[in-house]
């Protein structure tokens, strides 16, 4: 099986512009692609995750990634998916966040001369004379068109700025300018990214006379409809200190039966065929089809010595063990205790085990929370610091665990 075949094999393209052209690009390694990372946080997340896995399998078979960090994008805020308009970042926060993206890209993509290329579109952005530009690429976009795009038609209801409607011209031109300077042919993005890139093979199609192409890859969603790499208690990072790997091992251990299979595929490097013999996996198979997968992606992002300590600590506190040592830790300080307590809702949100107390008060109420294996069942519980002398582990439904220290 060839390349792209195989692409479409793990369920990874959604659509593509020129399918036959893309194909042979690809599967003669001749695609030289981007796909767009905004730096709005100082940590990728996973919903990053998908899009560096695909990086790292089309650089495995002779295709030039190129990671583009968005400086200048970042500075506007893409519409797309959101309900309402981006937080403005300062330059500073965003050259922060694009340091931080640069150091954990390079754990995934093999960057150098001659293989993949990280560059910032803050580079032509953050210079481009605002007359110019709409005297350049304006005649070559339709307003009506771009209204009748889905990023925008969701959000016209609910309010767009000028600033976000200026988006997927600031798309598009990246793509022209990373054809004119590293002959970039294809443009790779989220399925709900759709728009954005049609804009940017037309603008070079209509300004430059040439050909490129366009390929969404399948957003990845759990059963619940929620994006990939969304918890109750917030985002799941690829950065340890967000995120430690057992959580990360965990999120994956817990995926939906439906959803093992998929993940499998779009995620992992395990060949097809076997996961394709996982599919008549049955009952506690499942399981051990998600411990596989929780393994397979911890290792990526951690490395193997990480995914060994996560997977051991799980498995012994699945068999109801006690040993805490590679369990998630949250420590707390003199500032946590009040009159020389904390309460049990308090300690559920500092863990991060939940989002907010509210959500702690009924996780209690709803009896799913135990300290060192008894049940809590007191909204008003405290512990003093001598509580923490000895072992505390917190529990919050089956699969999540906390060891708190002082």
């Amino acid at each position: 099986m060839q390349l792209y075949e195989e692409l479409v094999a793990r369920g990874l393209i959604a659509q593509v512009t020129d399918e036959k052209e893309i194909r042979e690009l690809i599967n003669a390694g001749k695609a030289v692609f981007y796909i767009g990372f905004d730096p709005t946080a100082d940590s990728l997340h996973v919903g990053h995750f998908m899009a560096l896995c695909l990086m790292k399998r089309l650089q495995m078979g002779g295709n030039k990634p190129i990671a583009l960090l968005g400086g200048g994008t970042g500075m506007i805020g893409d519409p797309t998916g959101k309900t309402d308009m981006r937080k403005m970042l300062t330059k500073e926060n965003i050259d922060h966040n694009i340091e931080c993206f640069k150091k954990q890209m390079s754990r995934f993509i093999e960057f150098g001369d001659d293989k993949a290329i990280m560059v910032n579109n803050g580079d032509w952005l953050l210079n481009l004379n605002y007359v110019e530009l709409l005297r350049e690429v304006g005649p070559h976009f339709s307003v009506n068109r771009m209204l009748a795009a889905e990023c925008y038609k969701q959000r016209m209801e609910r309010g767009l700025s000028f600033l976000e409607f200026n988006y997927m011209i600031m798309q598009s031109y990246d793509f022209m300018e990373l054809f004119k300077r590293y002959g970039c042919n294809m443009q790779f993005g989220g399925d709900d990214q759709w728009s954005n890139m049609l804009g940017g093979t037309e603008l070079i199609r209509r300004k430059l006379g040439k050909d490129a192409y366009a390929m969404t890859i399948n957003l990845l969603l759990n059963s619940e409809g929620k994006k990939m790499g969304k918890t109750e208690s917030g985002a799941v990072w690829l950065d340890a200190e967000k995120t430690s790997p057992y959580e990360f091992y965990q999120y994956w251990r817990n995926v939906a039966d439906a959803d093992v299979i998929k993940c499998l595929k779009m995620l992992t490097f395990l060949p097809l065929e076997q996961i394709e013999e996982m599919e008549h996996w049955e009952g506690s198979q499942i399981n051990r089809a998600k411990e596989i997968l929780a393994f397979e992606l911890t290792q990526l992002v951690h490395g193997t010595q990480e995914a060994n300590k996560a997977q051991e600590a799980a498995k012994a506190l699945f068999a109801g063990g006690s040993n805490s040592e590679n369990m998630p830790k949250t420590m707390l300080s003199d500032e946590d205790f009040t009159d020389g307590s904390i309460d049990i809702l308090s300690i559920l949100v500092k863990a991060g085990m939940t989002a907010s107390k509210s959500e702690a008060r009924r996780a209690v109420e709803q009896g799913g929370v135990s300290v060192n294996g008894e049940k809590v069942t007191d909204v008003k519980a405290a512990y003093t610091k001598a509580g923490f002398a000895e072992e505390f582990i917190i529990r919050k439904g089956k699969k999540s665990f906390q060891r708190i220290c002082v």
